[in-house]
C-alpha cells in the first residue's frame, strides 16, 4: 500500500482550463506550477492531472498520440519534471492520467498497425478479418485503414482499442487469449510508459476505464490478472506509487485487480448518487437537500458493504466533482454543497476536489461542444481567479479563450472569497484543516454509522473518538449522544476518576449552528458538527 494514499487530499486539475501563463488562452503546466502555493495553502497534498500528453484532442486529450511527450499547448517534458519536483519541495504528490484501453488513431503504433503488410504492431489493436466483417457486439470503424479490416473502438471513432486479448474465444480468425505474445507485448508497452512517468517524480496514476481491457471478459477477473501483474511491478520497483482505478466496483478494483484505491462514481442510484448527486426529476432528492426529503439509508446500504469488503486492502474514493460531472451547483444551494464537502471531507476514504468547485463555480449550460467535451464542456470552463480580466484565467483576448469564462456579474472569484470567513472557499480550507486535524478523520480511521434511518434527516457517524452529526432539513434536530470518554476530555495531569466525572463534548466544528446541553446536542436546520 502507498503509505501517502491514507493522507491523501486531492485537488484535481484540467490543465487546459487551470490557469495559462502565456496569454495564448490555453491553461498550460507553467500556469500550474504559478498556483501551487495556492494549492498548497488550501491544504491539499495531491494533485490528479488530467491527460497533459501529446495529442490532437478529439477528447480532450484521452486520445494520445505520443505517451512519453507532454503535448506543446501544455510546455515541454521538462516542464512536467519540474511540477513533480517543486510539487515534492512542497510535499506534495502528483498523480498522471493513464490512459491503457486505447490511443489517438495518430498513434504511430496505430499508423503501422493499418499498413497493409503484416508488422509488430499489426495485433496491437483489434481488427476483423476484412472490411466487409463487422462482428456484432463491439463497435468498429470501416474504411479508415489500409489494410483489410474495421478496427474496434472504446469509445469515440478516434480512439482504436488496444489488444490486450479475449476472454472468451468465440471468433479464433481475429480473437487472441491474453496469453498471445502480441496481446503480452501491449501490456508490456504499458508497463514501459508508466516506468518512464514514474522515473521521472510522477507519483503514481488515475487509469481511465480500467475495467475496459481484456474483451469479453464479463467477470473482469482477466483484466484483474493484468492488474494485478501491474500492481506487484510497481510494489517491486516503486512500491510509493499509487494506482487508481476509474472504476466504481471497489471490490473488484481493489480486492480483485489490486488498485489502491477506485472512484465512487455517479452512477444511477448508488450511494454517491444518493448523497450528492440525485435531483428532483429522480424518484428521491439526495440527502443534503434542504427540503429533507433526502433518504440517507439510500446511501449507507450501498457504500458500507463496499466499504467493509475492501478497508483491508484500499481506499473509496469520493470526490465532489469531475471533469465528465455536472458540478454540484448545477442541483444544489451553496448551504446543501457545504453539507456534501462536509462528508466527503470526514467520511473514510481519500478526497478528492475538481478545481473550481473550492469556490462554487457553476456547470454553464448549453456552450457548444469542445474537443469531444459535448455535455460534459460547461464543467470544464476557466478557474476563476479574480475579477480581472478573463477572471484572472489568460490575459489572451476573450475570443481565443479555450472556453469562455462565466459571463455572469456574480460569477465566483478566488479573489472575491478570500476575506470572507463565511465563504465556500474557507469552509473547504476549514474541512481540510480538520481532516489534518486527527488521524481518526484519515482514508483508514476507524468508522461506524450510528444512526441512519429512512424517513429520519438526521445521520450520525463515528471517526475514532469524533462524532459527526448532520442535519440536512430545515428543522432543528436533538440527539442524545453516548457519555464522552473519560480519558479523552481529561485535563493533563488530572486524576483518572475525577477525568470521568468531568468529561464533556466539544464541538471542534460546526456549519450552521450546535448546542450541547450536557450529552444531547441540538442542531440547527442545514448544519453539521464534528465532536470530540
Amino acid at each position: 500500500m502507498s503509505k501517502w494514499l491514507k493522507d491523501a487530499i486531492f485537488y484535481e486539475i484540467y490543465p487546459q482550463t487551470f490557469h495559462d501563463s502565456n496569454g495564448d488562452g490555453i491553461g498550460d503546466i507553467p500556469g500550474i506550477l504559478q498556483k501551487l502555493d495556492y494549492i498548497q495553502e488550501m491544504g491539499f497534498n495531491a494533485i490528479w492531472l488530467n491527460p497533459c500528453y501529446d495529442s490532437p484532442f478529439w477528447d480532450a486529450g484521452y486520445d494520445v498520440r505520443d505517451h512519453k511527450k507532454v503535448a506543446p499547448r501544455y510546455g515541454t517534458n521538462e516542464d512536467l519534471y519540474e511540477l513533480f519536483r517543486e510539487a515534492h519541495r512542497r510535499d506534495m504528490r502528483v498523480i498522471l492520467d493513464l490512459v491503457p484501453g486505447h490511443t489517438s488513431i495518430d498513434h504511430s503504433w496505430f499508423t503501422k498497425a493499418c499498413e497493409p503488410e503484416h508488422n509488430e504492431f499489426s495485433n496491437r489493436f483489434i481488427f476483423s478479418p476484412s472490411v466487409w466483417e463487422l462482428p456484432e457486439g463491439y463497435r468498429w470503424v470501416s474504411g479508415y485503414a489500409q489494410r483489410d479490416g474495421n478496427f474496434m473502438i472504446n469509445f469515440f471513432s478516434t480512439q482504436p482499442a488496444l489488444n490486450y486479448g479475449f476472454s472468451d474465444i468465440n471468433a479464433p480468425k481475429w480473437q487472441m487469449p491474453p496469453e498471445h505474445p502480441d496481446c503480452r507485448k501491449t501490456l508490456e508497452a504499458m508497463k514501459d510508459i508508466m516506468r518512464f512517468w514514474l522515473s521521472k517524480g510522477a507519483d503514481g496514476f488515475r487509469v481511465d476505464m480500467a475495467d475496459c481491457l481484456v474483451k469479453n471478459d464479463e467477470s473482469k477477473a482477466a483484466t484483474s490478472k493484468l492488474w494485478q501483474e501491474i500492481r506487484a511491478m510497481l510494489d517491486l520497483e516503486y512500491p510509493q506509487a499509487a494506482l487508481v482505478a476509474e472504476w466504481s466496483y471497489p471490490e473488484r478494483a481493489i480486492n480483485m485487480a489490486g488498485f489502491h484505491m477506485d472512484f465512487y462514481l455517479d452512477h444511477f442510484h448508488n450511494g454517491y448518487h444518493a448523497l450528492v448527486r440525485s435531483r428532483k426529476d429522480d424518484a428521491n432528492d439526495c440527502y443534503v437537500s434542504r427540503d429533507g426529503r433526502g433518504d440517507i439509508t439510500r446511501f449507507t446500504s450501498d457504500f458500507i458493504p463496499k466499504y467493509e469488503a475492501t478497508k483491508k486492502d484500499g481506499y473509496i474514493s469520493f470526490i465532489t466533482c469531475n471533469h465528465d460531472t455536472p458540478r454540484l451547483t448545477r442541483h444544489l444551494s451553496i448551504p446543501e454543497i457545504k453539507l456534501a464537502y462536509a462528508m466527503i471531507f470526514t467520511l473514510p476514504g481519500v478526497p478528492f476536489l475538481y478545481y473550481g468547485d473550492e469556490i462554487g463555480m457553476r456547470y454553464i449550460e448549453n456552450l457548444p461542444s469542445k474537443e469531444g467535451g459535448y455535455s460534459r464542456t460547461g464543467t470544464r470552463t476557466p478557474m476563476q481567479w479574480s475579477s480581472g480580466k478573463n477572471l484572472g484565467f489568460s490575459t489572451a483576448d476573450p475570443s481565443l479563450l479555450y472556453l469562455p469564462v462565466d459571463s455572469a456579474a456574480d460569477a465566483p472569484t478566488v479573489q472575491s472569497q478570500k476575506n470572507d470567513d463565511l465563504s465556500l472557499l474557507n469552509t473547504v480550507k476549514a474541512l481540510i484543516s480538520l481532516r489534518k486535524s486527527s488521524d481518526d478523520f484519515g482514508a483508514g480511521g476507524d468508522f461506524e454509522v450510528i444512526h441512519a434511518a429512512k424517513g429520519d434527516p438526521l445521520f450520525v457517524y463515528r471517526r475514532g473518538d469524533h462524532y459527526i452529526l448532520v442535519n440536512p432539513s430545515l428543522s432543528d434536530i436533538a440527539y442524545d449522544l453516548p457519555p464522552a470518554s473519560g480519558r479523552q476530555a481529561a485535563k493533563p495531569n488530572a486524576p483518572q476518576n475525577d477525568s470521568h466525572k468531568s468529561a464533556k463534548r466539544e464541538i471542534i466544528f460546526k456549519l450552521g449552528n450546535c448546542v450541547m446541553k450536557g450529552e444531547k446536542a441540538t442542531l440547527s436546520p442545514q448544519s453539521f458538527a464534528a465532536l470530540r
